[in-house]
């Protein structure tokens, strides 16, 4: 599938009014790991409550003990207090690096923001060396915008 494709298909998923939000969260993370070869690990973390720190939400892939992350700490931390997309092309040449599996090579994190605040973020491990591009970029800021809106 196209992202032009996936696109239609999350519009389709955040606008289903039978289903929880958990659920949705699930669907798209499901969608993308199945369409998106080189998208191994799909999932989302989200602010703790008032504390500095990410909890795992909804995610496919291999499962991971880092279900709660501090802010600052790996990628998912980081981009929780720069509020900025991290893309690592080589997660070896990161020193702030969390290991989830060996097999990772890549990730990337998109920040949500619900009412002008980082609520959370979509988080991407590929097994793939350097596989992400502005594309990935625009269209995960794009499934970051229909997710917020979910949470808002």
């Amino acid at each position: 599938m196209t992202f032009t494709e996936l696109k239609s298909e999350i519009t389709n998923i955040t606008s289903d009014v039978t289903s929880t939000v958990d659920e949705k969260l699930l669907r798209i993370c499901e969608l993308l790991e199945k369409h998106i070869e080189y998208y191994n690990w799909v999932g989302f973390y989200f602010k703790n409550d008032d504390k500095h720190e990410l909890k795992l939400g909804p995610y496919v892939g291999e499962p991971t003990d880092h279900t709660i992350i501090p802010f600052g700490k790996g990628i998912c931390g980081q981009v929780a207090v720069s509020n900025q997309n991290f893309v690592v092309p080589d997660v070896e040449a990161q020193d702030n690096y969390i290991a989830c599996s060996i097999t990772v090579k890549a990730e990337i994190v998109i920040p949500i923001f619900v009412n002008g605040e980082n609520f959370g973020q979509i988080d991407i491990d590929s097994n793939t060396a350097n596989p992400f591009t502005e594309a990935d970029e625009r269209f995960l800021e794009f499934v970051c915008k229909k997710v917020s809106k979910l949470l808002g």
